[in-house]
């Protein structure tokens, strides 16, 4: 099963691996893993997306509150949250084809942040289905290069 974390961690060296390194001792493979400041600069957000099973993830994240560095841990398990994932893909294009890579683009709401004469390179940000299923869309013109950023998320706010 798909867990979502999101850790308010002290900004300070040492705590990224800390953290990564408790969730290894538990056989979990992180799929995701992205940290980023918040609006207070000596604190920043960690946002772990991880697959295993409900008690041994339950442990973990009894084990990170416990850390000294870990400020709040919340489990999105039982709440609804707001998730985004940034695609930046580079992909061949010719004079014939760019024209339906921008369509693509168009549909998906993509940005186009660069073209050369063999590529253009689009961003997307959106829920990890929506990254896939564009990047599927443009598999067949030929992907040069790709990175995505990882998951951030944020709980919805209260009704």
């Amino acid at each position: 099963m798909k867990h979502t974390i999101s850790a308010l961690v002290e900004n300070r060296p040492g705590v990224l691996a800390k953290i990564s390194g408790l969730f290894s001792a538990r056989g979990f493979n992180i799929s995701s893993l992205t940290v980023g400041e918040t609006e207070v600069p000596d604190v920043s957000r960690m946002t772990i997306v991880v697959t295993g099973d409900d008690r041994t993830l339950e442990q973990v994240v009894k084990q990170l509150n416990k850390l000294p560095d870990v400020l709040k841990v919340i489990d999105f398990k039982n709440e609804e949250f707001i998730e985004r994932d940034l695609l930046l893909i580079k992909v061949s294009a010719t004079k014939e084809t760019r024209r339906e890579i921008f369509e693509v683009a168009n549909v998906f709401r993509a940005n186009v942040v660069d073209i050369s004469l063999d590529s253009c390179t689009l961003e997307l940000t959106g829920k990890e289905t929506k990254i896939q299923a564009f990047v599927k869309i443009l598999e067949p013109y030929g992907i040069k290069e790709m990175v995505r950023a990882g998951i951030v998320a944020l709980a919805r706010g209260k009704k």
